[in-house]
């Protein structure tokens, strides 16, 4: 499997290098869409119940045996990898056209190797039933992000949220590692289905917790959040997006792996507290650092932060209530956790796309440098509002139904009285977060899209072409799906949650289908009533004649942009809270309190994560330390070169020798 992995490797790059610089992108998104075609039929058969049975064994003397296989679980992950994917591609067109005339074609086409590369390696991380197949995929997908976040290799800050982002992915593999081969010494295999075997008859929580961190790492996890805010913004949008939305995922994926083979209760218990309590801090922590940026691409990223906090939340409460035998906590909490997972890479995909579309236009993704873009890119704000409103978890989109789904189960833990406390503090992060999630938005889009422009970049911006509003069509249409029609899109999810809960698809749709009924019912009543105002505004105007005039400046004649709200300003009181979290850094000077007739003041305050600056400092310190050990060895002399490798054999021998290697 590995050498045909190899191959095919090869192939992909051999079939892009090969196209001409335009055609790149085609013959990329054919690659990607005929595995997401091949991926979804696959995915859509195993939820369907009629697909079953491996998809690939190996044998290798190296590695021993291996397979791959699709589950419920693996199923629903392909189909959010294959929209995520081809969404990507599909973007790309437009927003590379004009880096063609500035990029080499050598450049181009390792972008979109490394594009088609990330996609196959995710599909495979989902799809591995465990093992080496797993590490190797896996490995393979954070080398292929690490070239695409590179594409801006020339620009210093690129290169070193590529360079943490590689690090931390690493010492997050070491741990995934560790936890393997312990679990290849003891079971004799490394296969997940193996980890319930393993958990009856060893000490459960170290290995547990390894694999926990392992697989924090690469989902944002606090406090190994800290790459997610660098590597984002540096990366090109389709690619933020491709991450965001789709690569993190799989560490949620590992996680409900490795927690669904807990069958001991009381494990079960603790491990559920534990994941309660990181998605807690998770889920605050990046909320509040969201609201307190002033960068479009920073305040997107934190927010994916904030979100996974979210499904941590979801399958938290979905393991305590396993644990204490309540299958109604433990069915809203694990199918509110999946279908959010799948609801973010929705609208987080949407968002980036959107963030693109701004980049590219204004060349900023500054909010106070933006302003009054609904004017000038309409179809890019419709969108963006459409992602907007479904991330802060407004019916009639999707982000409602999950975080209900995950409320529902909360509140019937407390109803029932298992785990009250852990539920209420759950109710009241979740709470929060929602709250804090409009005031973000809210920022967002009304510092961006409306008001009037600060700019004349912005003022002479014009709409995005047709092919990236196409891309963010793609999960506008699984949005609208879901908040318009929850009954169907979680009776999908059901099915896949039936690796965790063993609890028939059809019973766990029938526990919630009158709640489901209430929330399609509100949905398609909002819809109702805003297309009769709708009709009654164009009514009652048929008759009148309507003139545009400046807006009222509240008596005040002379109105211009320096009075509307800064994204600073708008969060201003958000700052006593984000303060403590934050290290600010600022150029220019705010108006002082003396100034009756302020002058014309440049300002601008950047926020940055306390936590970043103690992941960032060792690593920064140890790379100079080698540096400098490494180069005492660059003497420049032939004879120390050659004692250097017999040196390195010498070693090789006496190691082979005591059976060491």
């Amino acid at each position: 499997m590995f050498l045909y992995s190899l191959l095919a490797l090869a192939l992909v790059a051999a079939a892009v290098f090969a196209t001409p610089l335009r055609g790149k992108v085609w013959t990329t998104l054919a690659i990607v869409a005929a595995g997401a075609l091949w991926g979804a039929v696959k995915a859509l058969g195993t939820l369907a119940g009629t697909h079953t049975g491996p998809l690939w064994t190996t044998d290798t003397l190296l590695f021993g045996s291996d397979s791959g296989s699709m589950d419920g679980l693996s199923a629903l992950f392909v189909l959010l990898i294959a929209v995520g994917g081809v969404a990507a591609t599909l973007y790309s067109r437009g927003y590379l056209e004009h880096y063609l005339r500035r990029k080499s074609p050598a450049h181009i086409s390792l972008h979109y190797t490394a594009l088609a590369v990330m996609f196959y390696a995710m599909l495979g991380v989902v799809t591995s039933d465990g093992g080496f197949s797993f590490l190797f995929f896996w490995e393979l997908m954070t080398v292929a992000s690490f070239i695409l976040i590179l594409f801006d290799a020339e620009r210093r800050e690129v290169r070193r949220a590529a360079l943490s982002y590689l690090i931390m992915m690493h010492v997050g593999f070491a741990l995934l590692l560790v936890g393997f081969v312990q679990l290849y010494a003891v079971c004799g295999s490394a296969d997940f289905a193996l980890l319930g075997e393993y958990f009856r008859t060893q000490p459960a929580m170290p290995l547990f917790l390894v694999f926990l961190l392992g697989f924090g790492m690469k989902t944002g996890m606090f406090p190994m959040h800290v790459w997610l805010p660098e590597a984002h913004p540096a990366a090109p949008s389709h690619v933020s997006a491709l991450m965001s939305g789709v690569m993190i995922k799989t560490g949620i994926y590992g996680i409900l792996r490795v927690v669904s083979h807990i069958a001991d209760m009381q494990m079960l218990h603790t491990a559920g507290l534990i994941l309660l309590a990181a998605g807690i801090v998770t889920g605050v922590w990046g909320v509040i650092l969201a609201a307190a940026q002033n960068d479009v691409k920073r305040l997107l990223a934190y927010s994916s932060i904030e979100n996974i906090g979210i499904v941590l939340i979801g399958i938290g409460i979905a393991a305590l209530g396993k644990s204490s035998g309540n299958q109604m906590v433990a069915i809203c909490g694990v199918t509110g956790a999946l279908l959010h997972t799948f609801n973010h890479s929705l609208f987080k995909s949407l968002l980036f796309f959107g963030a693109g579309n701004i980049l590219s236009k204004t060349h900023t993704t500054s909010l106070d440098a933006l302003g009054g873009l609904a004017r000038h890119m309409p179809m890019t704000a419709l969108l963006f509002l459409a992602g907007t409103t479904a991330i802060c978890a407004l019916p009639p989109l999707n982000g409602f139904v999950s975080e209900f789904l995950i409320y529902f189960g909360m509140l019937d833990g407390i109803a029932s009285g298992s785990d009250t406390l852990a539920s209420a503090a759950g109710l009241a992060a979740l709470a929060f977060i929602g709250g804090v999630v409009v005031l973000a938005f809210t920022k967002l889009y009304g510092t961006v899209f409306l008001g009037a422009p600060r700019t004349h970049e912005v003022a002479e911006a014009s709409e995005v072409d047709n092919f990236r509003i196409a891309a963010m069509a793609l999960p506008l249409a699984g949005i609208l799906f879901i908040g318009l029609f929850p009954q169907a899109a979680v009776g999908a999810v059901t099915r896949a949650a039936g690796f965790f809960v063993h609890h028939p698809a059809d019973a766990a749709g029938y526990l919630l289908r009158p709640a489901l009924a209430a929330v399609s019912r509100t949905a398609w009543l909002l819809l109702a009533v805003a297309g009769l105002l709708a009709w009654l505004r164009s009514r009652a105007l048929r008759t009148r004649s309507v003139i545009k005039g400046p807006t009222w400046g509240c008596g005040f004649t002379a109105p211009n942009v320096r009075m509307q709200y800064t994204g600073e300003s708008y969060s201003e009181g958000l700052q006593s809270i984000a303060t403590s979290l934050t290290q600010n850094s600022g150029e220019g000077s705010a108006v002082g309190k003396g100034e009756i007739f302020p002058a014309a003041h440049n300002f601008d305050i950047r926020h940055k994560d306390r936590i970043g600056k103690l992941f960032a400092a060792w690593w920064v310190e140890l790379l100079r330390l080698i540096n400098k050990r490494a180069m005492r060895l660059r003497t420049g002399k032939i004879n120390h070169y050659i004692l250097f490798a017999l040196a390195f054999l010498a070693l090789v021998f006496l190691l082979s020798i005591f059976n060491l290697i």
